[in-house]
């Protein structure tokens, strides 16, 4: 299950602060470590020390918390956390919203656009202002009929179990599928589930006209988590976000966490 390990890209912006929060809620729930980093980019004493201050922040944000503390060097903000992640082995990312986005939305930055093209690890993004509650309410897995999410289902089927949330699948009915076959594909990623864990899922196909207008008909719970699966263009075990994911994560009002392919 995602979040043994957690490690969040702080800056001293709101974002930074949002991915806090929520990093320091997840290893709460999961019982995980917790590995705050600040990246600064080489050639740049100033930024460094900047950056180490940054953490002493979050360090009195977190209240005396436990966490590991890291300063890393790199060409990238993205890069940079993708490589820690690696060396310290992390299974979770977790960034905030870049400056600027709307309140209780995902906008992506450079920082997060690298991570979901190609992270080695599992990355959840937090909509701009977002207060996680102190429990998890329920995971909910954007279901596409392909491997990726067949493996999905398993996966986070089992990370439910642990985790006593109730498991929903859900479908977008853009206007442009079968319906039929969409509730089929949905019927058998349900049985997936139940034979895997034993757990039953709900299921729902949402309608609309776009992908927004389709998420916006689904009731959504204070402390839910939307999960992706990694698209098919993916290499294996990196995480590569395709287009109807990505308008899936634009239009999300909660924490969004994207699986690598390949993911364990």
């Amino acid at each position: 299950m995602i979040g043994e390990h957690v490690i969040v890209g702080y800056t001293g912006e709101s974002g930074g602060r949002d991915a806090l929060a929520l990093g320091a809620a997840i290893t709460r729930v999961t019982g995980g470590e917790l590995t705050v980093a600040a990246i600064y980019p080489p050639g740049s004493p100033g930024q460094a020390v900047e950056a180490q201050a940054n953490l002493a922040h979050a360090a009195e944000e977190l209240g005396g918390a436990p966490a590991e503390y890291m300063a890393f060097e790199s060409r990238g903000p993205g890069r940079g956390l993708s490589v820690l992640a690696s060396r310290i082995r992390a299974d979770l990312i977790v960034v905030g919203s870049a400056d600027g986005g709307q309140n209780g939305r995902i906008s992506i930055g450079a920082t997060s656009d690298h991570l979901l093209h190609l992270s080695t690890e599992a990355v959840m993004l937090a909509p701009a202002g977002y207060q996680p509650p102190d429990e998890p309410a329920r995971l909910t897995l954007a279901y596409v009929h392909r491997p990726q999410c067949d493996e999905a289902v398993e996966r986070v089927a089992q990370a439910a179990l642990r985790l006593g949330v109730p498991l929903r699948l859900i479908t977008l009915d853009l206007r442009t599928e079968d319906p039929g076959r969409l509730g089929d594909d949905l019927a058998l990623a349900v049985r997936l589930a139940w034979e895997s864990t034993g757990i039953e899922a709900e299921a729902e196909i949402a309608d609309g006209h776009d992908v927004a207008a389709a998420l916006e008909t689904l009731a959504w719970q204070p402390g839910e988590l939307l999960i992706c699966a990694a698209s098919e263009d993916a290499q294996p075990h990196r995480v590569f976000l395709g287009e109807l994911a990505m308008k899936v994560l634009r239009a999300s009002s909660c924490p969004v966490t994207v699986l690598p392919r390949g993911f364990s």
